[in-house]
């Protein structure tokens, strides 16, 4: 005689939890071999189930219970009813078809050793995908399900033994019930496998029937973090629950270091929502220690085989690694790359060829200076020492947060940890090359034409603002249009992968490190991306556009409090680095031509220099760009120009404003901010907007051609000047020595930071200028902007002692110098124009400092005159207690930060996979219909390739589509791509 069977089905309250438990409780009513009594336990309000008339006729009794009570507990609220009978447990989610509980029950009368029969899960919405058909788990007790998500072709169906099994559809044998009751403390996920594993040590099994199919909700496998932290604490729970008697106690010590660890792998798998549901995961099963000793009696009561029965399911690390491949496996949506066969390695040749020309007298100079450059420090720890919070490397005893720049220097330094002046060196000569390989990549963004991609790449390169940074010697200014192509390459796709978002926050805070000035306008348009992301409706596409902005705050966030405090809060938009009085274009209306034009120097780009006359024409040689980039807004992908168009507005609004605002000083003198930054940023909207318009725009493609090449021989044009200037002379770039100190300082303290040097310098209006100089050099990762802008709390002592020095006024004045640690006084050599007040304070300074007891008149160098103090001087003075639990809190924080940051970009074998599996190309459609690529000699045509529609016969989309294209939502469920780091050999769209 069969065994009766007793159905429970479990529901929680919800807007459509009466119907979809309507439609459960029908399909079980209609089962061909119908259960003898069903059950329905209600979490939640059950008013609206009581009162259903279906309802009431076919189920034995409804019970109640609290929103909040857990899978497994509901289903021991109806177990008292279910006297001897076998138990089918169900969800409201859970559909069986009309056969499946006559094979499950099948399945149990074959085979007396079962315990419990599973059904093959499939998802509810495509019958065609398992859900769950048999679970497993690793070593370490991490579950594996082994077969979700895969297509239905009946690979599993002769299978009938497994570990265990989603607890939805199980039957139970009666006899085992009791002893199976599901563990209480397993919230929400993994009831099924801890039942099938406490049946095995039991003596028993669970078999599969693949016969009964019940269709249920698929879960994908980045769920909420509700569902995250249910299954990371149902395995902890396990993984206590079954450990030996010895190690529970190590495992319990060990879940926070567990929890640091995992944090890291989910960083690095692009899974941050999963961080803080692992801790709490962590922290709940460290208290629950009652629940674990009752799941442990409740295995020792009832176990009567030893563990070895459970290993041989068990699942190997090559089999955990081989259904993770297969789950991921997807078809790839992108082609060649084509960096090598569609020119663009030969066109960062040709660019490298061009700059090893123009700076070649660089190779065989030892440092470079000139302009706003200075040496490095001579090790990499002094280096990251001048980016921590801290003392400053000038000013009397200054303690205080480093700019962001000085992060900048020394991972710039660190590259060449030998000797990291000569990094500067290196970034000149490769300078050009480094800009046409990161505006090539940046183009793939926008095209998969190959002449196309050169065409933007050389129009990045030949900018008149990255030529001018270069022969004005601004290493903040060449940096900033270097990482600005790679920006705009991660943040385009950031909302789609927490890879590029992770890259894209860093770079963001390089950019706005070495360029201040653009933060407003980066603020701006990360705005507009999370206005985008949110019409999108994906909302990790939101959360990844937040975490851009997060590396930037921690690394400005100790500069700004302290600027703050001051009441200089205009002073975080100073440049960083070394501040120097330049030519650059000035506020009034010729210099606003000057900046439309795209100089940020004012000089027409160099043409009247060479000409000699001037050169009226040459403020239209950028208008060819500026006209093909308004023609983008014609296009059929106009939403992505008109972005591009708002990005070069931004960054033009930026340029023509920065001559208006001076914030820092060169010695008495104000400086405007450099413009040079935000003409870098509107170029690059504009050539975005350009390159899509000449993709996208219906014309024929020789008139497209036409303007491109157009485009490229006026930039051509702009460049020539500034290519030419050090070869000409013109050029601010000199033969740098390794120290902007005598070399006797150099030689006394060979190199330490701890000497102090008091710097003098005479101003034209009979000011003295003072500061203090630690080390043998002024180095550029030493500079702060604390000390030349301007601040409501001056530096009086120092100001002070300066005036006193070089006064009649009778005082201990070694013995002062010598109690700040300063070592040695430089009176600074003279400009080439000096006037009469500025000479005559250099000559009464130079008779008071040789009149005054203690000073030793080392003599007159390149440098100026110097003096050392000739008494014991003390060591400098170390932070306080209380500064440097503030400089390590500081540091800490943003290093953990950085390390986040660091994490998500780092590419993993997964993420590399996603990536290929969506296009490179922003701003169209899954299936994009696309101009074909423009004609080129170095693109090889594939064979059998067909031809793509010219733009002129190809219907443009909607407005409404567009922007959807543009948006590019997440398909819920997709495993989570992110951007592949683009090797030579990678993919692109066709």
């Amino acid at each position: 005689m069969p065994a009766r069977v007793h159905a429970i089905i479990v529901t929680r309250t919800s807007a459509t939890s009466l119907a979809r438990l309507l439609r459960t409780v029908d399909a079980v009513t209609q089962q061909t071999r119908k259960p003898d009594a069903i059950t329905v336990v209600v979490c939640g309000a059950a008013d609206a189930v009581r009162s259903s008339p279906t309802i009431a006729a076919a189920v034995e009794g409804i019970i109640g219970a609290r929103s909040t009570t857990t899978l497994t507990t509901a289903f021991s609220l109806a177990y008292p009813r279910t006297a001897d009978a076998d138990v089918w447990l169900l969800t409201d989610d859970a559909v069986p078809e009309p056969h499946a509980l006559a094979v499950l029950s099948g399945a149990l009368e074959r085979s007396p050793s079962a315990a419990a029969a599973a059904p093959k899960l499939l998802d509810g919405s495509d019958t065609g995908t398992i859900a769950s058909f048999g679970q497993s788990m690793t070593r370490y007790g991490r579950t594996v399900d082994l077969a979700h998500g895969r297509l239905d072709q009946g690979q599993r169906d002769g299978i009938d033994d497994t570990l265990g099994s989603d607890i939805r559809g199980l039957l139970v044998r009666g006899a085992d019930k009791k002893t199976l009751l599901p563990d209480a403390a397993l919230h929400g996920a993994d009831e099924g496998l801890d039942l099938g594993v406490r049946a095995r040590l039991a003596g028993k099994r669970v078999t599969l029937a693949a016969g009964a199919r019940i269709g249920v909700a698929l879960e994908t496998p980045q769920g909420s973090a509700a569902r995250a932290y249910d299954v990371r604490r149902s395995q902890l729970h396990r993984r206590l629950a079954y450990a030996p008697a010895f190690a529970v106690f190590v495992h319990w010590l060990s879940l926070p270091l567990l929890a640091l660890w995992r944090s890291i792998v989910h960083l690095i798998a692009k899974r941050p929502a999963e961080v803080i549901p692992e801790w709490s995961a962590a922290v709940a099963t460290m208290v629950s220690i009652p629940s674990v000793v009752r799941a442990r009696a409740r295995i020792k009561q009832h176990r009567t085989v030893g563990w070895h029965s459970v290993a041989p399911l068990r699942v190997s690390r090559a089999e955990q690694k081989q259904l993770l491949d297969d789950a991921t496996d997807h078809p790839e949506a992108v082609s060649e790359l084509g960096f090598l066969s569609g020119g663009g390695a030969w066109a960062v040749l040709t660019a490298l060829v061009v700059s090893v020309s123009a700076f070649f007298s660089l190779l065989a100079w030892p440092a470079v200076g000139g302009g706003a450059l200075l040496p490095l420090r001579n090790t990499v720890a002094a280096l990251w020492r001048d980016a921590a919070f801290g003392v400053r490397g000038e000013g009397l005893h200054l303690f205080g947060p480093a700019d962001p720049f000085s992060a900048v220097v020394a991972m710039l330094g660190t590259f060449s940890a030998a000797t990291p002046s000569y990094a500067l060196i290196v970034l000149w000569v490769f300078s050009l090359p480094l800009a046409m390989l990161g505006a090539w990549f940046a183009a793939t963004r926008f095209t998969s034409s190959s002449g196309l991609r050169i065409v933007a790449a050389a129009a990045w390169t030949l900018s008149p603002t990255f030529i001018a940074a270069l022969i004005t010697g601004r290493p903040a200014a060449v940096l900033v249009h270097l990482l600005l192509p790679w920006l705009f390459h991660t943040v385009l796709v950031a909302h789609r992968s927490w890879g590029a978002a992770g890259a894209a926050s860093l770079l963001a805070a390089a950019v706005a490190a070495c360029a201040p000035s653009l933060v407003p306008a980066l603020l701006l348009l990360w705005i507009v991306a999370i206005v985008i992301a949110a019409v999108g409706r994906t909302w990790r596409g939101i959360m990844r556009v937040l975490w851009l902005i997060v590396p930037t705050i921690a690394a400005f966030v100790p500069l700004t409090i302290y600027q703050l405090r001051n009441g200089t809060a205009w002073s975080l938009l100073a440049d960083p680095g070394l501040t120097v009085v330049g030519a650059v274009a000035s506020a009034d209306p010729t210099g606003r031509q000057q900046i439309l034009a795209g100089y940020p120097l004012g000089n027409s780009g160099g043409w009247p220099e060479i000409i000699g006359a001037a050169t009226p024409w040459a403020l239209w040689l950028a208008a060819p760009l500026a006209v093909v980039a308004l023609a983008g807004v014609f296009s059929q992908r106009w939403v992505a120009a008109t972005v591009g168009l708002v990005v070069a507005a931004s960054g033009l609004v930026t340029a023509l404003a920065a001559p208006s605002i001076a914030v820092a000083a060169d010695q008495s003198q104000p400086v405007a901010l450099w413009p040079g930054s935000g003409l870098s940023l509107a170029w690059a909207g504009a050539i975005a907007a350009a390159t899509i318009a000449l993709h996208n725009t219906a014309v024929s493609v020789w008139l497209r051609r036409g303007a491109a090449t157009v485009v490229v021989v006026a930039l051509v044009a702009t460049a020539v000047p500034g290519l030419t200037a050090l070869m000409r002379g013109t050029s601010d770039l000199r033969n740098g020595p390794a120290s902007t100190l005598p070399a006797y300082i150099s030689a006394h303290g060979a190199g330490e930071q701890n000497i102090g040097t008091l710097l003098l310098a005479p101003q034209d209006e009979g000011d003295l200028y003072a500061t203090v100089i630690w080390g043998s050099s002024r180095t550029l990762g030493a500079q702060s902007t604390l000390r030349v802008t301007p601040a409501t709390t001056p530096d009086t002592v120092l100001a002070t002692l300066a005036v006193d020095l070089v006064s009649g006024r009778d005082f201990a004045a070694a013995e002062q110098l010598a109690d700040h640690a300063l070592e040695f006084v430089l009176l600074e050599t003279p400009a080439e124009s000096e006037t009469e007040q500025a000479r005559a304070l250099r000559l009464q300074s130079i008779a008071a400092l040789d009149r005054r007891a203690g000073f030793v008149r080392v003599g007159e160098t390149a440098k100026g005159v110097l003096w050392r103090v000739d008494h014991e001087v003390q060591p400098r003075p170390a932070a306080t207690t209380a500064q440097a639990r503030t400089a390590t809190t500081v540091v800490t924080l943003q290093l953990v930060v950085l390390a986040i940051a660091l994490l998500l970009a780092v590419p993993t074998r997964a993420s590399r996979r996603a990536a290929r599996g969506r296009s490179r190309i922003v701003g169209v459609r899954s299936t994009p219909v696309m101009a074909a690529p423009e004609p080129d000699a170095a693109r090889v045509p594939e064979p059998d390739a067909a031809p793509l529609p010219e733009p002129d016969a190809m219907p443009e989309p909607e407005p409404a589509a567009e922007l959807a294209a543009a948006l590019e939502p997440e398909p819920t469920g997709d495993p989570e791509p992110t951007d592949d780091p683009e090797p030579t050999d990678g993919k692109e769209q066709q």
